[in-house]
């Protein structure tokens, strides 16, 4: 039976798209971020950056590796076959109430251990296979410290067979090529780098802390040392005033890195961050939605690297974008040209719906007043109302706001 101690393990706030759909085990190896200055993003803000020994992060496997055992068991005592389910989730609590209780332990210690107990119930009903580490950039860690965890993880868990984590280019760029292989070597298998943007004024801009430069000798020394890397690209970044820039920038440093992965971002310009500060006292100009799809286009007609390009994440537009590259460029910039194809009202309705598909994956549903103004939103293009383009540019920020 699983005791209090290993009854849960401490999960951060994030993780990639590919790895929710992954059901990946989620193991925080450091806390929040440490440089936490990117004026687009909130996750972090006001919260401190904190290591986690290798010990601390240790007893978090230790942790999942008792959950997993108590859930296989209990499957095959009620006839499961070892299979996960919400029944037995359920069971397992009903049985435990020193430790589900929140009267014997707490409401904070059972949201943990429920967490905990889905996360790994997920992870094993889809095979064990993936773990992500959080929390922004794990490859801060001492080297030695990673690769104590990485191995901690191989050995409690034969049947992992990929260990991906986020980090930054600033960081990787500092690891020696010998650490990184060394590291991959122990198991990590992929790096998620948020580029952003390769052009040298967005990323001063919104205060990434890092070059064009940096980018491309981050990237390279990555893919040299065997492991996986994603770049993340966010479309209008730069705003009117440098959209070209960002795209063909962005482009140019993509094709000298050959990142095994291209993954396009939606900009949300995020209530509560500087860039939302910016755009309210006018320094940040952002596109519509069909200004970002023909920077897009002009992003993807420039890249001349061997990428897998990939539109993964719900708040994008165009989802569909997806293939290898070079060989699948024409196909991409066909599904490009087919949206800019369409009539104003058709790409309109699309954008709405993209839109509240996202926000309602996040919320659940929609509050009155904005089912309101959705429904007059659709009203207006389905009669070709002059006033449509509008309403839905105010319909869509808002549902931005709330998207994931």
């Amino acid at each position: 039976m699983i005791t209090r101690e290993l009854s849960s393990f401490e999960m951060g706030p994030i993780r990639p798209p590919s790895e929710g759909s992954d059901r990946s085990l989620l193991i925080r190896a450091t806390r929040n971020c440490p440089w936490n200055k990117c004026a687009f993003c909130r996750t972090y803000r006001g919260k401190k950056f904190e290591y986690r020994s290798a010990e601390e992060v240790k007893r978090d496997i230790d942790a999942a590796r008792a959950i997993s055992d108590e859930l296989k068991t209990v499957s095959w005592n009620m006839g499961m076959g070892g299979r996960m389910s919400g029944e037995l989730i359920r069971a397992i609590i009903q049985n435990s109430p020193e430790i589900y209780s929140p009267e014997v332990a707490g409401i904070e210690a059972v949201n943990a251990r429920v967490q905990s107990m889905v996360n790994v119930a997920n992870w094993v009903s889809s095979g064990a296979r993936t773990v992500f580490l959080q929390d922004a950039n794990t490859l801060i860690m001492r080297t030695p410290d990673l690769l104590e965890v990485l191995r901690h993880l191989k050995e409690t868990f034969p049947s992992i067979e990929r260990i991906t984590s986020y980090a930054r280019s600033h960081t990787a760029a500092r690891k020696s090529l010998e650490e990184l292989k060394e590291l991959q070597q122990a198991g990590l298998s992929r790096l998620h780098i948020g580029m952003e943007s390769g052009c040298d004024e967005v990323l001063a801009f919104i205060q990434k802390g890092v070059t064009g430069a940096d980018h491309i000798a981050a990237g390279q020394k990555v893919v040299e040392s065997g492991i996986e890397l994603s770049e993340y690209v966010i479309p209008g970044l730069g705003g009117r005033t440098l959209s070209e820039k960002h795209a063909t920038d962005t482009a140019n440093v993509l094709n000298q890195i050959n990142a095994d992965f291209i993954r396009l971002r939606s900009l949300i310009v995020r209530e509560g961050t500087d860039l939302y500060q910016r755009f309210e006292s006018g320094g940040f100009d952002p596109h519509s939605e069909d200004e970002i799809v023909e920077e897009l286009r002009m992003f993807i007609e420039k890249l001349e690297c061997r990428s897998y390009l990939v539109s993964d994440h719900m708040a994008n537009l165009l989802q569909e974008l997806e293939g290898h590259l070079p060989e699948a460029k024409d196909s991409l910039l066909g599904i490009i040209d087919e949206y800019r194809s369409m009539p104003l009202e058709q790409r309109l309705d699309l954008q709405l719906k993209r839109r509240l598909r996202s926000h309602v994956a996040v919320h659940g549903g929609i509050g009155n007043d904005l089912e309101q103004k959705i429904q007059n939103a659709f009203s207006l293009i389905e009669a070709r109302s002059p006033e449509m383009e509008a309403e839905a540019a105010a319909t869509l920020a808002i549902l931005k706001q709330g998207s994931m």
